[in-house]
């Protein structure tokens, strides 16, 4: 699991009390159910109107995978593709099928079957790359949502503090609670700022890095099938699949499988 989205709203939120606290402040007083539930219940019937109701509905599993996402290392997919090149290389592609069942990568699970089924490498190639850009529309509707949040959210904390207001001004003759009023009226303002680029505008920005991630695994997935397809020496295939790599992780493949070669 990637903690970094954890990490980072934890601690974002923990800074901005601890200021709060520095500054003299008493941290309850900005935790206002009222303001809070018309900014986080608003931004979210917002979010709602400006798409379609399956957008909404999925935002349980969006959080999820936002939060507590696995990060796999694209190191452990290449050595996974190369060993299932090296067998079909020795016993054949149809020595494969029993190998399938044990392999974890989902995509890769049905681009082997498709190969072992003997599709076409032309009809293999579209059918995986029309699974790839279906995944990075279903995903792109997913962050959208949160960026939807995130741009109502300040606006509807403003219509708070403008509600807020109006109730200061209708209680005018009580001076003695004007200070609280008044106070209390901001509170919404700082939660629709604060929710938009400490939660959802970071949440959006993570489901769209993850999105990229899965994608470029995808498309190294689609190489690596095609490579055993077409029975490539596995050396070809290990080294092909590694230029696809980020520079960085292409040297740590790099070192790894030398090391195994002198082990």
């Amino acid at each position: 699991m990637d903690i970094s989205t954890i990490v980072g709203v934890v601690v974002a939120l923990i800074i901005v009390f601890t200021v709060q606290i520095l500054e003299g402040g008493n941290p309850a007083s900005i935790i206002l159910i009222p303001s809070m539930l018309l900014v986080f219940g608003g931004a979210l019937m917002a979010g709602m109107a400006g798409g379609v109701l399956k957008d909404t509905t999925g935002i349980g599993k969006n959080l999820q995978k936002a939060f507590l996402a696995k990060v796999t290392p694209p190191t452990q997919l290449v050595d996974s593709i190369v060993k299932l090149a090296e067998r079909a290389r020795r016993e054949g592609l149809l020595a494969l099928e029993d190998a399938v069942k044990t392999v974890e990568h989902p995509f890769l699970k049905r681009g082997l079957q498709l190969a072992i089924d003997g599709t076409d490498p032309e009809e293999l190639h579209d059918v995986l790359h029309a699974e790839i850009a279906a995944k990075k529309k279903a995903d792109k509707a997913g962050k959208k949502l949160f960026e939807n949040m995130g741009g109502y959210a300040p606006t509807i904390g403003i219509i708070g503090t403008v509600m807020g207001l109006v109730h200061v001004l209708e209680n005018l003759d009580k001076p003695e609670t004007l200070g609280h009023s008044i106070a209390a009226a901001f509170v919404a303002t700082l939660w629709g700022v604060l929710s938009a680029n400490v939660i959802w505008l970071p949440l959006a920005a993570r489901l769209d890095r993850l999105s990229g991630i899965e994608a470029e695994e995808m498309e190294l997935v689609v190489d690596g099938v095609l490579a055993i397809q077409a029975g490539s020496n596995p050396r070809l295939v290990a080294q092909k699949l590694r230029s696809l790599l980020p520079p960085d992780e292409a040297k740590k493949a790099e070192a790894a499988a030398n090391t195994k070669k002198a082990a």
